[in-house]
């Protein structure tokens, strides 16, 4: 056991290195790569190292390149000599501060300790082969089939829409002409799109279901991730800008709803008010309030400033909402939400309460729409408020039908038959719709008399299968 008594006396002479007794170099349990190690990474690492954003030109997403050395020149990671390996060195505390990971707390001892004990092992790669398709910008999906899409925007100048893929968001022209680019990331599931409000950048939430969910941030112009921000144990939701641009929301599967400085990536807004999945997010028209909505049946009402929960915006009687709630939309000019779910009835809400709260009051609720079919996944106003547009689906069949506000009635619905409809968008002008679901197409139609305009894959199809060719 020469080696590991000359890495017991490294440890003990090394402030830089954790000390010799809280490592334990010398366990028997057999540490897992993939079980154990790669979580870590995922969770700490992977947002600053990956194919879309090679931090320090160092790549942490897969085994081989975790292997070798970044700018530095020194490689990270050396089998069986943690001595040798730089990386031990970045993520060991100095006075209770760490190089890596980057702005954030060091990692924990026990976290420490899985990453020493590996390398002692030999740093073995234990990766499945089923996991091991790497995908990026030279080496983006390939499908055989189109995927299911979950969500589409239509960027603020019309030219534009951005559609969930797998492993990432494709920029299609407007008019279904061709793809614009492919922004690849590490999130498997895109779960929602949402374009600053100036159009320059685009937000992404979405993640790997069961093991970590993610916020991306894309420069629109030069499709260049700004950053990526792993979030929480599975994936996220609703993603939305403030009026102002300056900030980002998310819902996430672990009931809370977080806010981000859109140019820093800095968390400034927590809050687990929600007893389920937050399923989307809305600024108030001037930014100072967010508003959420959950799989728990409730609209819930938050400071941003303070973080601090401040009202259920519907009701909390028992058996006045039926059913979670997928979906929210804010009024272009009023602090007035749309919200839509499980019941299948759109509904507007006005965010502050105007009377003191009474057991089985809904004050807050202005007016339903008619009943949809099915279960409401998303909801959306014309810029201008004259109308109201919802999709849902049921049984395999989707409907989007647009409403008048100002009376609240049914003015049409989109022709069809449709596919399962799961996200929708309204361009700018308020001329056109688009829309997408389960059948993988991009669905284009005239929002004045509910004509088809066009159809088109969301993605390009091989007969190829998916791979990292």
């Amino acid at each position: 056991m020469p080696a590991l008594r000359l890495w017991l006396a490294i440890l003990i002479a090394s402030p830089a290195i954790v000390m010799a007794e809280e490592a334990t170099p010398d366990s028997t349990e057999q540490v897992s790569y993939y079980r154990d190690v790669r979580p870590i990474l995922q969770g700490n690492c992977q947002g600053c190292h990956q194919p879309a954003k090679r931090g320090g030109d160092y790549l942490m997403t897969d085994h081989q390149s975790l292997l070798t050395s970044g700018e530095s020149g020194s490689k990270a990671i050396v089998a069986g000599d943690p001595a040798a390996s730089y990386l031990v060195e970045l993520i060991t505390p100095v006075d209770g501060k760490a190089e890596m990971p980057k702005d954030k707390p060091p990692l924990s001892k026990a976290d420490q300790k899985i990453v020493l004990n590996w390398i002692l092992q030999g740093a073995k790669d234990d990766t499945p082969d089923s996991a091991k398709d790497k995908y990026d910008a030279e080496h983006p999906p390939s499908y055989v089939r189109p995927p299911v899409l979950t969500s589409v925007a239509f960027s603020p100048d019309g030219q534009l829409l951005a559609v969930s893929g797998y492993h990432e968001v494709l920029l299609q022209k407007a008019d279904g002409s061709g793809i614009a680019g492919r922004l690849v990331g590490m999130s498997e599931r895109i779960e929602s799109i949402a374009f600053s409000p100036d159009g320059t950048k685009l937000a992404v939430a979405g993640g790997s279901p069961g093991r970590l969910g993610e916020l991306q941030v894309w420069n629109v112009a030069d499709q260049a991730l700004a950053f990526s921000l792993p979030v929480s144990y599975d994936n996220v939701y609703g993603v939305s800008w403030s009026p102002d641009g300056k900030l980002i929301a998310i819902g996430c599967g672990d009931n809370s709803v977080r806010g981000f400085n859109a140019d820093s990536g800095k968390q400034v807004f927590f809050n687990g008010a929600h007893e389920d999945w937050a399923l989307d997010t809305v600024f108030s028209k001037d930014g100072s309030h967010l508003v959420s909505v959950s799989r728990d049946m409730a609209v819930k009402l938050y400071e941003v400033k303070t973080q601090r929960f401040v009202d259920n915006v519907t009701s909390i009687t028992p058996g006045a909402l039926k059913g979670g709630i997928n979906a929210v939309a804010r009024h272009p000019s009023e602090d007035q939400v749309l919200i839509g779910g499980a019941d299948g009835v759109p509904k507007i809400y006005r965010l502050f309460r105007e009377k003191a709260r009474k057991i089985g009051d809904d004050f807050n609720k202005i007016k339903d729409f008619p009943e949809m079919p099915g279960r409401i996944y998303d909801v959306a106003f014309t810029s201008d408020a004259a109308k109201a547009v919802a999709c849902s689906s049921l049984d395999g069949a989707g409907h989007v039908h647009v409403f008048n506000v100002a009376d609240g009635k049914k003015v049409l619905e989109l022709e069809g038959p449709l596919h399962a409809v799961y996200s929708i968008s309204i361009s700018p002008d308020n001329r056109r719709i688009a829309s997408v679901g389960f059948d993988g197409e991009v669905l284009l139609h005239d929002l004045e008399t509910g004509k088809q305009l066009s159809q088109f894959s969301a993605v390009p199809i091989t007969t190829q299968t998916a791979s990292n060719q």
